[in-house]
């Protein structure tokens, strides 16, 4: 799906995503990864939302966000509740989706001007 009325100029923006891909900024992930709107963490780990664990949880938390989009995939999976156990204990809010609708969210978010991190699991 391609999203339009993009503004580049508020951060890192989803153009498009579909299942195994998502383009950002011009540039074309084939894997997991992190954004957020000011960094793209690359080659995040976790190959299926059953693979994720709470260290894949401690890379977001790195940037400090405000809400943290899961992304798991093509379909909604929720992962154990100790994988983003330290995001509840920090009173992070955390949203966890099929990653087509947690693309959608993210850019949402990020063009409102939140502090947003987004795990995208692309398989």
């Amino acid at each position: 799906m391609k999203f339009t009325q993009a503004d580049i100029g508020s951060g890192h923006l989803i153009l498009s995503y579909e299942p195994g891909q998502v383009l950002i900024d011009g540039t074309s992930y084939r894997d997991a990864l992190i954004l957020s709107p000011d960094r793209i963490v690359p080659e995040w780990g976790p190959r299926s939302a059953e693979d994720l664990a709470a260290r894949h949880f401690e890379v977001l938390l790195e940037l400090e966000p405000q809400v943290v989009i899961l992304g798991t995939g093509e379909r909604q999976v929720f992962p154990d509740p100790r994988v983003y156990l330290a995001a509840l204990q920090r009173g992070l809010g955390v949203e966890i989706m099929d990653t087509g609708a947690a693309c959608r969210t993210y850019n949402i978010l990020m063009a409102e001007g939140r502090k947003v991190a987004a795990g995208l699991i692309l398989c």
